[in-house]
């Protein structure tokens, strides 16, 4: 964004540490912040009736929580935690729809995240329908490596059971077959990408097509 645009934004970002799990945006409570990520990596989750839970997108320092408010709502029925613990800013809402008021470009600039998030939506749910847990698993550890500093990504077994929406034995047998090709090392808790260009092969083109729309509307992916 411009300098300009930036600071209408900067007097009114607060420094926050994330920590693990902590919600950013309660399902179906009106938001009071937006927040924005220097590091970790952020869920977004859609959650059943009985509380079962889908990771329906994420983001990390490429993003913003808050989308809703761009697109003119104070709410949704989504849930956006915090997964992999960082640091960050948050603003008010009040100050950021101010801002975006005073600014048609920051604005706009603002809403081409949202179309990117879209593109990454849209490839989750193809993901889901049409891979197996173990190219899901690739396409995942691939978003989480670009939003991360290193080659480790911390995460449990039961944490990403959640997130691909199958259970724990499902994650153990398809980290084993990444293992098993030589993408992977797994210890408890913490996994290590050793041949991130495999993975990118395994996953089967379900990973790419949203990380260019991202470069296409607003730059090179984390470049």
């Amino acid at each position: 964004m411009t300098p300009a645009d930036y600071g209408l934004l900067q007097p009114h970002l607060e420094p926050v540490p994330f920590t693990k799990d902590m919600v950013l945006e309660e399902n179906d409570k009106i938001f009071t912040h937006a927040f924005f990520p220097n590091t970790g990596v952020t869920s977004i989750m859609a959650i059943t009736r009985t509380g079962d839970r889908v990771e329906a997108g994420l983001f990390g320092r490429e993003g913003m929580s808050g989308m809703p408010v761009l697109l003119g709502a104070d709410r949704s029925p989504l849930k956006t935690i915090i997964q992999i613990p960082g640091e960050g800013y948050r603003i008010n809402v009040g100050a950021l729809r101010e801002a975006i008021e005073q600014s048609r470009p920051l604005h706009a600039y603002l809403l081409r995240f949202c179309q990117a998030m879209v593109a990454q939506t849209a490839y989750t749910t193809l993901a889901n329908v049409n891979h197996p847990v173990e190219v899901r698993l690739a396409r995942w550890l691939l978003m989480a490596h670009d939003r991360t500093d290193g080659d480790a990504v911390t995460l449990t077994h039961e944490y990403m059971g959640v997130m691909l929406a199958v259970r724990r034995p499902s994650v153990t047998t398809a980290l084993h077959v990444l293992e098993g090709n030589r993408f992977i090392t797994a210890t408890r808790g913490t996994i290590t990408i050793r041949d991130r260009s495999g993975l990118e092969e395994f996953s089967d083109g379900s990973y790419g097509p949203p990380e260019a729309e991202y470069t296409r509307l607003i730059g090179p992916f984390f470049g």
